[in-house]
């Protein structure tokens, strides 16, 4: 699917997601492989941004994306939905896939999770400047429950380097000031493609008991 259902914004009003070539997949059916993938690449772009700290984050979603886009080229027509890619996997016996989808779906639930708590926190008209507690809070709701010690450990030092709420919005909006308000306007419409998709996910992984390989 093309940005904004093909509306294409002046550069004055760019931001990061209005850039990106395609937003997530409708949800509501299965996931067109070629665009969640792309999508998901998407995702990478805006989290480079937010600084080099963000490195392994960023080589984690490379690397599951990769896994992924290597096993659609094996055959892209039967494998045009990411859904029937994994239960061909499932009936296989085999988990290359299936795991890198888990590990994406995670990572894409984090990104989601603090995106929301920044869009709940520009509701609420308070506009905290630190988001560290957002990421932090995002991650003890996607991701620590799967990771170890070190993993977390890791985290806790990432996310001390997460830009403050000015610096972040100044970064989505591709280094353009006083574009707050065109930021969080795209950001609404965003996130609820990419949280959709990582509602589909889990519900298809919990649905098919993929969850806990």
């Amino acid at each position: 699917m093309s940005v904004k259902n093909g509306a294409v914004p002046n550069e004055e009003n760019k931001t990061v997601f209005s850039s990106l070539p395609v937003y997530f997949p409708d949800a509501s059916e299965k996931l067109i492989t070629s665009e969640f993938l792309e999508a998901s690449s998407g995702v990478v772009v805006i989290v480079e941004k937010f600084g080099k700290v963000f490195a392994p984050v960023v080589s984690d979603m490379n690397g599951n994306i990769t896994k992924l886009q290597k096993k659609y080229q094996q055959d892209v027509n039967l494998y045009e939905e990411i859904e029937t890619m994994i239960l061909r996997e499932k009936a296989e016996g085999e988990t290359f896939a299936t795991e890198a989808l888990i590990w994406l779906k995670r990572a894409l639930h984090f990104i989601s999770t603090f995106f929301q708590y920044i869009i709940t926190d520009s509701d609420s008209e308070r506009c905290t400047q630190d988001l560290a507690p957002f990421l932090k809070k995002a991650y003890t709701e996607s991701l620590e429950p799967h990771h170890g010690w070190l993993g977390t450990q890791l985290f806790n030092v990432l996310s001390r380097f997460v830009p403050n709420r000015k610096n972040l919005f100044y970064i989505l909006a591709l280094e353009k000031y006083h574009k707050e308000d065109r930021v969080l306007y795209d950001l609404r419409i965003y996130h609820q493609r990419m949280a959709a998709c990582v509602a589909h996910l889990t519900r298809f992984y919990t649905t098919h008991g993929l969850e806990n390989l």
